[in-house]
């Protein structure tokens, strides 16, 4: 069987930046341990697997299948978008584990229409988890989770930058990832964040669509903004404008750019 295959860098309007997806679109679903196999080949963070007879859309990293994944979701509606199969304009609704997702095409953007999330406040032990990420219970703001994910905000973006966590003891925690965020010292970005999920094999992912669904709701609380941008400051680094919409969603905008497209061979 030949089965297209594409890297794209989502986020970002530039090669080698961004969060890289795998993307595999097919007439009909592939069987489960298939999507395993390539996402390991293709070993970036996430592959998103699209069907186009039910557009069912599924993203796996190489370890874990994920229930929401916004660079793989960009990725795949880029794909789309350039090899014609969508207009600008159009709206495509894509079934997920996280419900029916709406991603619209418009000339140099993808906009997403995803769930915002609930941030609840206390941890029962954290000193030990703030140990291992190199941060000063002093600077922490505020210490909370979403989903089964921490999510702490620290009061310097210089901290944020400068964190090194020790990734095989986190591992060694119960967890699934943390979201790292401060206010943004520039005038370009009103916060920054940082995302770390050793957990599920990806020590630090370069930019997160979903993580932004709780930093939206997170940030209009505390800005009385419900439109922001926001800035992850990987190494690679990436960019994501999140509007806070009624009836509990986010919406993610942001652009990606095809860096690699082939035939896989299974």
């Amino acid at each position: 069987m030949e089965l297209d295959i594409y890297q794209v860098d989502s986020f970002t309007t530039k090669p080698f930046k961004g969060n890289p997806a795998g993307v595999c679109i097919s007439e009909n679903d592939l069987d489960e341990n298939l999507m395993f196999s390539i996402a390991e080949e293709m070993a970036v963070s996430e592959t998103a697997f699209l069907s186009l007879s039910n557009m069912k859309l599924r993203w796996f990293t190489p370890k874990i299948e994920v229930s929401l994944c916004g660079h793989g979701t960009l990725a795949v509606a880029h794909v789309l978008k350039e090899n014609g199969l969508v207009a600008i304009g159009d709206t495509l609704v894509f079934d997920t584990l996280s419900g029916a997702l709406l991603v619209t095409v418009q000339d140099k953007t993808i906009e997403m229409d995803f769930p915002s999330t609930t941030i609840n406040s206390g941890i029962s032990s954290h000193v030990e988890l703030l140990d291992l990420l190199g941060i000063n219970p002093e600077h922490v703001i505020f210490l909370g989770h979403f989903d089964s994910k921490f999510f702490i905000e620290i009061d310097s973006e210089e901290t944020l930058l400068g964190l090194n966590p020790n990734f095989d003891g986190l591992k060694k925690l119960k967890g699934r990832s943390v979201v790292i965020t401060a206010k943004s010292v520039s005038s370009e970005f009103d916060f920054i964040s940082r995302y770390f999920a050793p957990w599920v094999g990806v020590n630090e992912d370069p930019v997160t669509g979903s993580a932004h669904c709780a930093l939206a709701v997170y940030w209009e609380a505390k800005l009385k903004k419900n439109k922001l941008k926001g800035y992850q400051a990987s190494a690679r680094g990436g960019f994501v404008n999140v509007e806070l919409l009624p009836n509990n969603r986010v919406k993610l905008i942001g652009s990606a750019i095809t860096t690699l497209k082939g035939v896989l061979y299974v």
